[in-house]
């Protein structure tokens, strides 16, 4: 049993690593690779500040990544990719128009009067 299941499980990584892998596959696992900089971003960042941040670059990161991401669900034609992609990237986009909005009201309030 325990030769079969090994034996199944290599045909599953040849036909996913090395029969399937086509050049969407490639730009699919760096869209993965963008989307999970993120994450790298933001821990250097909370580093630094010693606490919890969410720098300018994780939203970046967030919609290249899920943009990237968003059109290899449709070369797949894969739902399970592309509604959640669609909903994440309008998150991120709020975002950073809420970051945008912060930082005008900020100016604003800065300004002599």
């Amino acid at each position: 049993m325990l030769m079969r299941l090994s034996h199944d499980i290599g045909l599953i990584f040849y036909d996913i690593v090395i029969a399937r892998f086509d050049i969407w596959a490639a730009f699919g696992v760096l869209a993965q690779f963008v989307f999970g900089a993120r994450f790298i971003v933001q821990w250097i960042a909370s580093e630094k500040a010693e606490k919890s941040v969410i720098p300018m670059g994780f939203w970046v990161l967030s919609i290249v990544g899920g943009l990237m991401t968003l059109v290899y669900g449709f070369i797949r034609r894969d739902i399970v990719i592309i509604l959640p992609q669609l909903l994440s990237i309008f998150i991120y986009i709020r975002n950073l128009m809420l970051i945008a909005k912060e930082k005008r009201r900020v100016a604003e309030a800065d300004l002599p009067t």
